[in-house]
């Protein structure tokens, strides 16, 4: 999708932080058994946010205390969640391919500090001295200086591993090379492809040898192709001001190490158990507790700042593959996961042997961060607070901008304008170098304009040779489109806001002309 905002939602490591903005309070043991009065509150929690299904699983001190589904798998069905309901797990899936790597560099296999390179020959950035020096703990930090920037390759493209690869040489950094924190999917990617060539064996693969297996997760895999024929699996869905709409599964196995594992409660307490027993599970090591630490360790520091209502956080960071804050002098492990309609946390606190999981059927919500942060409170020992009400408060003010920004927008329009052009003088085929083709159509009346294989908008006239498109994807919110037009007055290129120059191609093109322009 070109730039696709998505609704008001927590994405990669951003809910992860915001989850973990805790206040201070006395440290207390943590106890083993579920928190008093949790079913109440995540039914309540769910009432408010609209989520249809939720399931969590919590680990204390080896033993599993709690794995249970609540609500539906479907809005309007009757299914119950319960802990083998599958969701998508998301960017949680990231440290499990850093911890696969780190199984790798026990075996001498790899090294945190080599160069990609060595592993993916043929890997290019944009620039060539980064290109040279990018190593894998690079890649799993978040600190190439490519940013949030680049998702349109994979998303919902026909574009394999290997093309995405392929093509993000020609997208150019936003910041300078390990200079900065920005989350970076692709990069994921590389490291999962990395990962492939040293084990000799595409990355699903490793995943389910050396951790599914190994740890019993018998019902998880790493493709949307696996879900089919099974029964006990959540349907995604989209929250919206309109209300609850279920939505199809997205494939994303062409960035799957990013990305693209589905699991449950019940196996997800065996990936936890595995990290609090600082790489053990039943008392055989699948991983060295160096490494595990290691990965845990700081690795970028992510911009924060203070903030009254979380006085006790002083610090955040990300490691490889996983996040981390402190909370009440504790280093408090997390990540999130979103892809279409489904959002996840995941949050460890080695200290207290303490690790849960939540995992939800719906995005556009922030019940997970509430619910992450209701549990901790009742293992670390804060005062109870309803930071479900907090999170809702602060998200209908965020939507409440997003209005203001809309109203804003649409009074800044010119009004009384026209095309230059008659509409079919916009029909044609237009490309980028990074991106690839799209093709604007005339249909009844009206340009259409698609991209790959997932994604149709229509354009309606804005201003001037500027349209709106409005997506069919009912996730995708509108993007603006900019016609260009050559002395001789024919149109030559089509400018998608904040993504990339896609130019016109003649009958006689055969080939794209110009490189993508800086996001």
């Amino acid at each position: 999708m070109w730039h696709v905002r998505r609704r008001p939602r927590p994405g990669g490591i951003a809910s992860s932080l915001l989850a973990l903005c805790l206040t201070a309070a006395p440290h207390a043991a943590a106890q083993t058994t579920p928190p008093p009065g949790l079913d109440a509150y995540v039914e309540q929690t769910m009432r408010a946010w609209h989520v249809p299904g939720v399931a969590i699983a919590i680990v204390v001190n080896d033993s599993v205390v709690l794995a249970k589904g609540y609500g539906v798998r479907e809005l309007g069905k009757p299914d119950p969640v319960d802990a083998h309901t599958l969701f998508a797990i998301g960017s949680n899936t990231k440290l499990f391919t850093a911890t696969a790597i780190g199984m790798m560099v026990d075996e001498g296999r790899m090294a945190w500090d080599e160069h990609a390179t060595t592993y993916l020959p043929g890997f290019q950035l944009y620039d060539p001295w980064v290109t040279r020096e990018i190593t894998i703990r690079d890649l799993l930090s978040h600190r190439s200086g490519l940013g949030r920037r680049g998702d349109d390759l994979w998303y919902g493209s026909a574009y394999d591993r290997d093309e995405v690869l392929r093509r993000i040489r020609y997208l150019r950094p936003n910041t300078s090379f390990r200079s900065a924190f920005g989350y970076q999917n692709i990069m994921f990617l590389a490291a999962g492809q990395a990962l492939a060539a040293a084990a000799g064996m595409r990355w699903d693969d490793v995943i389910a040898q050396r951790i599914f297996a190994p740890l019993g997760m018998r019902e998880s895999n790493t493709s949307v192709e696996a879900l089919h024929g099974q029964r006990d699996v959540a349907t995604p869905h989209l929250i919206l001001p309109t209300g609850v709409r279920a939505i199809p599964w997205r494939n994303i196995d062409n960035v799957a190490p990013a990305g693209s594992i589905n699991s449950n409660v019940s196996d997800m307490a065996q990936w936890l158990r595995l990290l609090l027993g600082n790489g053990a599970y039943g008392g055989r090591p699948l991983i060295r507790a160096q490494t595990l630490a290691e990965i845990e360790s700081p690795q970028t520091i992510v911009p924060s700042r203070p903030d009254t209502l979380f006085p006790s956080t002083h610090f955040t960071l990300y490691g490889l593959g996983i996040g981390m804050r402190d909370y009440l002098g504790r280093k408090v492990l997390a990540h999130s996961g979103g892809i279409d309609g489904m959002l996840s946390e995941v949050r460890v606190v080695p200290e207290a042997r303490l690790g849960f999981v939540i995992l939800t059927n719906a995005e556009g919500h922030l019940l997970g961060p509430a619910l992450a942060m209701r549990i901790l409170d009742a293992y670390l020992g804060a005062p109870p607070r309803d930071w479900s009400a907090i999170y809702l408060a602060m998200f209908q003010r965020a939507r409440a901008q997003q209005d203001s920004a809309e109203r804003a927008l649409v009074a800044a329009r010119v009004r009384g304008t026209h095309p230059s052009l008659p509409l079919e003088r916009y029909v044609g085929t237009y490309a980028d170098t990074m991106y690839g083709t799209a093709t604007v159509a005339l249909e009844r009346g009206a340009l259409v304009v698609r991209y790959g294989p997932a994604f149709t908008g229509d354009l309606e006239h804005w201003h001037y040779d500027t349209f709106r498109v409005r997506w069919r994807d009912p996730r995708a919110a509108p993007v603006f489109v900019t016609f260009g037009l050559g002395p001789a007055g024919t149109v030559t290129h089509m400018n998608v806001d904040g993504l990339a120059d896609f130019h016109f191609i003649s009958d006689s093109t055969t080939k794209p002309t110009a490189a993508s322009r800086d996001e």
